[in-house]
């Protein structure tokens, strides 16, 4: 399957250069605070380190629940990401039922296991209270030609959340990460973008985080102008979620402006776009604040 002769579409790298200068040239550091706070409430605020433990992802989920007392008249942000292991744990101390719990899946970052194991790990998540799950591109695969292999891999772990989620009487927003700065090529990401959503993904999402190169806004162009072009061809919505190093104000309203450009304002809401992010939260809050704040 060639998806970009499909969805008659070609990464045009002198228009991504102009998008990448526009969506800059448009930042204001004296954005309204209702816009920051908007980027505020489509963060996934993330913990995802070796040395988690059910002690310090409850502390994370008692920041959360603090906010309404420490920040009167902010949002909550749109979910907690943490390892599956812990999608208990987020669920049982939240506080706000419009905070999701969003695990990572399929033997993140890498992907690199077998599939029963992934498709395990799915169903595990669901069962242990996510609503929201992020699975990694089969990059073994994909970079290997065998696009087939890579989009099967995604409809088994689709069909494995759905039937679990059903057992659970909910529905879970499946994600998939496509680890853009491996992917290299805008072509690549294109393909990869069209491959992820023609398998069913509610979102694609930038990267894990985890390897040298990770959120680009040259990546969340091609994606985000793929997303525009599979809307058109099939009417079905789907998010994009910026992840990997996205740590100041500036970055979040830069990736603001490019989904806002490309997608409109029917995607700027926390349905359809997210931030994946460890550090963004307090420089949000710093720049709203206009002092510097480090309360998670």
């Amino acid at each position: 399957m060639n998806y970009l002769e499909k969805y008659a579409y070609t990464p045009d790298p002198a228009k991504i250069d102009a998008g990448v200068k526009a969506s800059a040239e448009k930042l204001d550091p004296a954005k309204s605070a209702e816009e920051l706070k908007l980027c505020f409430s489509i963060m996934d605020l993330t913990t995802l380190s070796p040395s988690d433990t059910v002690q310090s992802v409850g502390r994370l989920v008692e920041k959360v629940n603090g906010l309404p007392e420490a920040f009167p008249g902010y949002p909550a942000p749109a979910s907690i990401c943490v390892y599956p292991n812990f999608a208990q744990t987020v669920r049982s101390l939240k506080k706000d039922p419009e905070v999701h719990v969003t695990t990572v899946a399929s033997c993140f970052p890498s992907a690199q296991s077998f599939l029963e194991v992934k498709v395990l790990e799915c169903e595990q998540a669901v069962l242990g209270g996510a609503d929201e799950i992020d699975i990694v591109l089969a990059l073994n695969a994909f970079l290997a030609g065998d696009k087939e292999r890579a989009f099967e891999e995604i409809v088994t772990m689709k069909n494995a959340i759905d039937k679990a989620a059903a057992s659970v009487k909910r529905e879970v927003v499946l994600k998939v990460i496509l680890e853009t700065g491996l992917l290299e090529t805008p072509e690549n990401i294109a393909e990869a973008s069209f491959l992820a959503m023609e398998a069913g993904a509610d979102f694609i999402k930038t990267s894990t985080g985890k390897v040298s190169v990770n959120a680009t806004p040259q990546a969340a162009i091609v994606m985000c102008e793929a997303i525009r072009r599979f809307y058109e061809v099939s009417g079905r919505r789907v998010g994009f979620k910026a992840a990997g190093g996205i740590s100041n104000a500036k970055d979040a309203l830069q990736y603001y402006c490019i989904v806002s450009d490309i997608l409109g304002e029917e995607w700027l809401t926390r349905k359809y776009f997210r931030y994946g992010v460890s550090r963004l939260g307090n420089s949000l809050i710093s720049a709203i604040e206009g002092k510097t704040v480090s309360y998670f």
